[in-house]
């Protein structure tokens, strides 16, 4: 299944070819969420990693991986040469961020849109109109709360048919859904669908879905299609957990870096085996 997504890396491989990931959010008190995606797409084998904060307070430098490479949202924006922008991490609801997200969703570009992002899209119908219009592939990364917001229900409806919602999450807005929990499941919009196997409750824990949107961004920067990248995202972030988990490692107290870390083992294992 992830056969086509796994290609070994060459002898004469340099970072330009394993392109350049975007990761923005950030506002005020939640850098750490950004920062969190933006490690996780590095360790996943991303290129270059750019992060962009809403947040006046956030660092010129993340000192716990200085490979990450802080600018302004509207440096970022500049940028000619970018694979993929995943943005909703720590994003907040505010005007600013309601105006980012507007002018991301209208360039033709490979995004990934998580938490605020997501939490926009449900106040605001012509952020709707704009994902439905695009050209470029999307993704979207909601939990049960968010996805209720987005279809106008309430959780338990969500919970009830977890199938059903993200295919209509998909239809309804042109994009691959990730509807995150037990058992995640990968709807595309043409209507077919995906159930993950890996994971267990260790990962209900703060900053593991931020996590997640940083690998699959990360996968996508390196050349896969979003829905290759979709699902082996899902599945090495719950093998990781899983495998954290077999040595010990949680689930009680299981941390979001950690899973970021044994990612990377998890997709250099994969790569080994098709050797």
């Amino acid at each position: 299944m992830f056969k086509p997504a796994l290609l070994p890396r060459q002898a004469d491989a340099h970072k330009g070819m394993f392109g350049d990931i975007a990761v923005m959010g950030g506002d005020t008190g939640m850098v750490g969420a950004m920062l969190l995606a933006a490690r996780a797409a590095l360790l996943t084998g991303a290129g270059r990693v750019y992060a962009g904060a809403l947040s006046a307070q956030a660092p010129s430098a993340d000192v716990g991986q200085p490979e990450l490479m802080l600018r302004s949202t509207k440096a970022i924006s500049e940028l000619p040469q970018l694979s993929c922008i995943v943005i909703g991490p720590g994003l907040g609801q505010s005007d600013e961020a309601h105006t980012l997200l507007e002018l991301w969703l209208g360039r033709n570009i490979t995004m990934l849109l998580d938490a605020d992002a997501l939490n926009l899209v449900a106040r605001y119908p012509k952020l709707v109109t704009l994902m439905r219009d695009r050209q470029a592939e999307t993704i979207i990364t909601p939990h049960v709360g968010e996805a209720s917001r987005l279809l106008g229900t309430d959780i338990p409806a969500i919970r009830k048919e977890r199938t059903a919602s993200a295919l209509k999450l998909a239809e309804k807005l042109h994009a691959i859904c990730i509807l995150k929990g037990a058992g995640t499941v990968c709807a595309h919009h043409d209507g077919t669908w995906f159930v993950n196997t890996t994971g267990n409750p260790g990962l209900a824990s703060a900053g593991t879905g931020d996590v997640l949107s940083g690998i699959i961004g990360g996968l996508i920067s390196q050349g896969l299609t979003a829905l290759h990248a979709a699902k082996l995202g899902v599945y090495v972030h719950g093998a990781a957990a899983d495998a954290l988990v077999a040595r010990g490692i949680g689930p009680v107290g299981l941390t979001a870096s950690e899973v970021a870390v044994e990612a990377r083992s998890i997709i250099n294992q994969l790569n080994a085996m098709q050797a």
